[in-house]
């Protein structure tokens, strides 16, 4: 058997296997906070798909605006029953993490109301054509809305040492009430959300209180140590798991995370927690830096299992299950882990976005689709306050209208074109019951993926398209590299989809006597030389440009916008600003190129008209790219365009996928 699938027993409960989904805020839930169509569909698929252990992340004990769930109103139990129940028919367990924000909830939320009142008293003053009246309640509501950001943004760092006892009395009470709430609809564990409030406290780099609460070890653990016993004395048939935020430490030597203990103290502190009754521990990586991807990092960013040296470091003086997370990607991974014996269960979290059936396919040893850690779904939409998706998965977020509907005629499918819309829908055309053949005129599957997985840090990208290298022979699809399709051989077929990508556009302006290539060249080995500028500041300009500075080159790059790799994830972002800073690399933003002549480019500032020139040995051309035209003529059969191709704005990862599988799956 795989370590994977061995049960395990965690306090009360017992785990039919080892594979945890950790909370992740999604924002599938209602707007009151309560588990609503979207959220119960999202978390009733990791069930079915096998996951043994669910926690609902970020549940709010109190009412608040942040886009989470809620259970603070006896109202909310029933939906949060209905979940428990649901979840409960595959044998999954659920647990809901619990967490305080870090600011004065009641007295930030009393500003909104009063600000909402305000705004009603305005409208109905201008319904009765009181001018002098609207404008007064309109100010109003301004100041005191704005006096409420301020005090939130003040809150957020300074609160933790500000906070009354009282204060911190009332939140400890309303996470046990909360705690009670969910014992009544049924949750089988409460996660104490070891990182904002309750880590704000323990870390002794936010905590500067000067009472029982601050200063030393055992002051800053207090009030973490308190929840675990209030939680145990309000709902004491419920396990208690602990996210365990641990301080580390970057490369460089800085510390990344604020909001937690670091390893030596983490270590202590873990001791404490299963002495006070805790039943299991997931060690994490501390937050509160203001970036997500100090917590959920990016491809390239970190190594893999990168918290795993301090998750082993903490099982070993603790004899409670622990759990590790952060960037385990593969099955094979988490075996390892298991095996080593360096903790005793694996949170897969961006990995079964991508995949819900990851513990049904160790069972059947089928092949998983991994997550690329590329952060553009899910951890930007956390970020932007959207609900979460995977670029890979066209599922995510809709399952409840959206699946695989098998097909009640097996039809002859052609796929021209093997990048990921064409193989996206070469796999759900075989799912559906179809004969699918993919016609390919490279030598190889990918497309474009392979031009992206080049730039620095991008060479996890290519987990897209091996998934499809090893699940499309399983579902008997025809692969034929090296082919084009003629107007004879596709009239063979009954449905045809077209995915045949794009180029790199033209440049649009005039050029005369000078060096310039194309970005897809560059990155596909075209020589360059002496300083490089890159024209098009978007991801593909901003890719070349860093592959061209960590080759040696000098080089510039010029954009329309006012900044750069607008489109590239927030977590990615700082890293992409870091790599320009360290190489030097001048940044022409604002900037509108109007001719190149013997390799200087003309260009004007947009924000004040003044002109630019700009000397160049070779000039790159990274201004986008544009739609390959399929020609139709003399083709008789139905035929559908997907990705790239499909319509006026090219696609990006996400785009392609779900127009693939969008096409497939209505044939």
């Amino acid at each position: 058997m795989n370590k994977l699938l061995e049960p395990i027993q965690v306090g009360n409960m017992t785990l039919k296997n080892r594979i945890m989904f950790p909370p992740l805020t999604t924002g599938y839930e209602e707007r009151d906070g309560s588990i609503g169509t979207r959220s119960l569909g999202f978390y009733e698929r990791l069930a079915k798909g096998g996951v043994g252990y669910i926690v609902i992340g970020d549940v709010a004990p109190v009412r608040t605006a942040s886009p989470t769930p809620k259970l603070y109103d006896d109202s909310q139990i029933p939906t949060f029953k209905k979940l428990a129940d649901t979840l409960h028919q595959y044998d999954a367990k659920v647990a809901l993490q619990i967490f305080h924000p870090e600011y004065d909830v009641p007295g930030v939320g009393k500003m909104i109301v009063d600000a909402n009142i305000a705004r009603g008293a305005a409208a109905k003053a201008k319904a009765a054509g009181n001018e002098e009246e609207t404008a007064k309640q309109t100010q109003l509501a301004e100041t005191i809305t704005r006096d409420a950001y301020a005090k939130l943004h003040h809150d957020m760092q300074h609160f933790v040492s500000e906070a009354t006892v009282e204060q911190l009395q009332a939140i400890q009470q309303s996470i046990a009430t909360c705690a009670a709430k969910a014992q009544e609809a049924g949750i089988d564990a409460i996660e104490i959300h070891g990182d904002r409030i309750v880590g704000s406290l323990c870390s002794k780099i936010l905590n500067h209180r000067s009472d029982n609460y601050g200063g030393a070890f055992e002051n800053r653990i207090r009030f973490a140590l308190e929840t675990v016993k209030a939680i145990k004395e309000a709902a004491p048939e419920l396990a208690i798991e602990y996210k365990l935020p641990i301080i580390t430490v970057n490369s460089d030597g800085t510390l990344r995370g604020k909001g937690g203990l670091e390893e030596d103290e983490a270590i202590e502190f873990a001791q404490l927690l299963e002495a006070a009754g805790v039943d299991m521990i997931q060690v994490a990586q501390a937050n509160h830096t203001g970036s997500m991807g100090d917590t959920i990092p990016p491809m390239g960013d970190v190594p893999y299992n990168w918290t795993l040296p301090v998750a082993k470091k903490i099982k070993a003086v603790v004899s409670i299950p622990v759990a590790t997370v952060g960037r385990v990607i593969s099955v094979e991974a988490g075996e390892k882990i298991l095996e080593d014996g360096d903790a005793d269960i694996i949170a897969y979290g961006r990995s079964l976005c991508t995949d819900p059936d990851i513990a049904l396919k160790v069972e059947k040893g089928e092949c998983i689709r991994e997550c690329l850690n590329c952060n553009k779904g899910c951890v930007d939409a956390i970020q932007n306050r959207r609900y979460i998706s995977c670029v890979l998965n066209a599922e995510n977020g809709d399952e409840t209208t959206i699946f695989i509907k098998p097909s009640d005629i097996s039809k002859k499918v052609l796929v021209i074109g093997g990048g990921l819309a064409g193989l996206e829908a070469a796999r759900v055309a075989a799912i559906r019951g179809h004969q699918v053949t993919i016609v390919e005129k490279t030598d190889k599957l990918g497309g474009q993926i392979h031009l992206a997985a080049i730039p620095p840090r991008k060479s996890e990208i290519l987990r897209s398209v091996e998934y499809y290298e090893k699940i499309l022979p399983t579902l008997n699809v025809n692969i034929e590299l090296n082919s084009e399709a003629t107007v004879d051989y596709i009239n063979n077929f009954d449905q045809v989809i077209i995915a045949i990508g794009a180029h790199n556009m033209d440049v649009p302006f005039n050029v005369e006597n000078s060096h310039v290539v194309s970005s897809w060249d560059v990155l596909n080995g075209t020589e360059v030389n002496g300083k490089c500028v890159v024209l098009g500041g978007g991801l593909v300009g901003s890719e070349t440009t860093e592959f061209l500075i960590n080759k040696g080159y000098e080089t510039a790059i010029v954009e329309m916008l006012d900044k750069v790799a607008i489109g590239e994830s927030s977590t990615v972002l700082p890293l992409v600003i870091k790599d320009f800073k360290e190489h030097h690399v001048t940044q022409y933003v604002n900037t509108k190129v109007n001719e190149i002549k013997d390799n200087i480019i003309y260009a004007t500032n947009t924000t004040d008209n003044t002109e630019i020139t700009i000397k160049a040995d070779t000039i790159i051309n990274a201004l986008g790219s544009k739609k390959n035209i399929y020609n139709e003529t003399g083709i008789t059969v139905p035929l559908t365009s997907v990705g790239d191709c499909s319509g006026d704005k090219t696609a990006d990862i996400a785009s392609a996928i779900r127009s693939g599988y969008n096409a497939a799956n209505m044939i």
